[in-house]
């Protein structure tokens, strides 16, 4: 059963059916050890779209808005982790940021080297395949990183602690880290509010959610999702901070509208859209909440 309302999980992971004929591309360039099945999802080459629907928008809208507040100013150097088809990498290069992007996906590659050439006068400054558990860069090289996808598609906690020192480490002294999980709660919202529940498939799949954090969908059904690990706000302090950072604060993104089923409607009216983007605002670092989201992120910087 895929999702009938396009605001929840379809949203939140906008894709239609998987094709079983799908061919795995450039597999012998894949840095190291990404999940088959992740490639497969990505390669699909709508990742550049997930953006644009109304969730995406306000994913997008968040995201920038809590960046903007703690970033250096231009011309700093951006390290965009696991930028995927450049959607953050284009906007800060459009701000004035030195912004270098890395995907293990090649398409995302090619599509970001597209963005970058429709904004000639901001372009990204370089685009190439890496992990983001080995970087290219040298110790100390930049003043932010950004890692806004690698930690949930890093499934194991010593990948995803590989990652934040690999982070750390090719970060300036006064450097600033950007990280982003997904809630371990988003199935289970979503599901409640679009009604997936009534899919036996898809109740295991929440359930193991919740309990261990671990997203495996062995439907085929690509609204689910592919393999992914699903933080605890408290989770992603701890493993930011294991990473050798000091934590900032850790906020939700798109709060609790992400579930709205007339999210659309209310969006469309620029007063409501204000409305709904002030009360998140109001709630993203309350801890009693902090979990009623699609994504959360957190703000950090190496310690004094």
């Amino acid at each position: 059963m895929l999702l009938s309302n396009p605001h929840q999980v379809g949203e939140l992971f906008p894709y239609t059916a998987l094709d079983d004929k799908l061919e795995m591309k450039n597999k012998e360039n894949q840095p190291r050890s990404l999940a088959e099945e992740i490639t497969l999802y990505y390669e699909m080459g709508l990742e550049a779209q997930r953006l644009s629907g109304t969730v995406g928008e306000l994913e997008f809208i968040r995201t920038k808005e809590i960046i903007s507040r703690h970033l250096p100013g231009p011309p700093a150097v951006v390290l965009d982790v696991g930028g995927g088809p450049g959607a953050y990498a284009c906007w800060l290069a459009q701000e004035g940021y030195e912004v270098h992007l890395t995907d293990p996906i090649s398409l995302h590659l090619e599509q970001a080297r597209g963005a970058s050439q429709d904004q000639p006068e901001f372009p990204i400054k370089s685009i190439t395949l890496g992990d983001a558990r080995k970087l290219d860069h040298p110790d100390g090289y930049a003043d932010v990183v950004l890692l806004l996808g690698p930690l949930y598609h890093l499934t194991e906690r010593l990948d995803r602690i590989s990652a934040l020192q690999e982070a750390y480490r090719v970060l300036k002294q006064a450097g600033l880290l950007i990280a982003v999980g997904i809630s371990r709660f988003a199935s289970t919202f979503a599901g409640l509010i679009d009604g997936h529940f009534e899919d036996a498939d898809f109740v295991a799949i929440a359930r193991r959610d919740v309990v261990e954090g671990q997203h495996r969908n062995p439907t085929g059904k690509a609204n689910y999702f592919t393999s992914a690990f699903f933080h605890h706000p408290d989770e992603l302090r701890e493993e930011v901070q294991e990473g050798g950072f000091a934590v900032k604060e850790v906020l939700a993104i798109e709060g609790a509208a992400v579930f709205l089923q007339d999210l659309d409607e209310q969006w469309s009216d620029p007063v409501r859209q204000q409305r709904i983007l002030e009360a998140v605002r109001w709630l993203e670092n309350e801890p009693s909440v902090m979990g009623v989201t699609g994504h959360i992120i957190a703000i950090a910087s190496i310690p004094h």
